[in-house]
């Protein structure tokens, strides 16, 4: 028979560990300020400041972006250019679709299939799959992305980068408008 001691300390476990266990979601950002309106904070010529890190968490490199942002309609678009410190350039130009109430597409050059995202209160988050060059060659990346506006022109943005499951780097920049 389980001693009374066991059985308390397997009860503490369920009822306090394991709900730190779940995933965090957008909607938990639901009411929070500022609000993020996608429409609003990309629109117009904002910047980007951030690093990659790698799987154990190094940075192994930086980057500025320079970022053209227009709606038509429900349509956004987002012309970025990247430029690494190692001198390389990339450029993304992203579609975005607003789908509904918080929910949203999008497409992009070297994006696979079509992204989705929803924003709730303060928060975006978005997933998908990017190609990323890789020693002469693509490799395809699911991107869990991130963004927090926390203050009417900042907005932080963290990215994971999975392979098969497996987190394989991170994204952490700072998009200023």
């Amino acid at each position: 028979m389980k001693s009374l001691s066991s059985i308390l300390c397997a009860a503490f476990l369920l009822i306090f560990l394991l709900p730190g266990c779940a995933s965090v979601t957008v909607s938990d950002y639901e009411g929070r300020t500022p609000e993020l309106v996608l429409e609003t904070f990309f629109d117009g010529p904002l910047t980007a400041h951030g690093v990659v890190k790698n799987r154990s968490g190094k940075v192994i490199r930086y980057f500025t972006a320079e970022i053209r942002a227009w709606w038509d309609g429900p349509v956004g678009t987002l012309d970025e250019t990247f430029v690494f410190d190692d001198g390389e350039v990339q450029r993304r130009l992203w579609k975005l679709t607003r789908e509904g109430k918080g929910r949203y597409t999008g497409t992009a050059n070297d994006v696979v299939g079509t992204a989705r995202g929803e924003v709730a209160g303060n928060s975006f988050f978005m997933e998908y799959v990017l190609e990323v060059p890789y020693r002469g060659k693509s490799l395809e990346v699911t991107i869990d992305d991130r963004m927090y506006l926390v203050s009417p022109g900042v907005l932080v943005n963290e990215s994971e980068m999975r392979k098969f499951g497996i987190r394989v780097g991170e994204i952490l920049l700072v998009i200023l408008k």
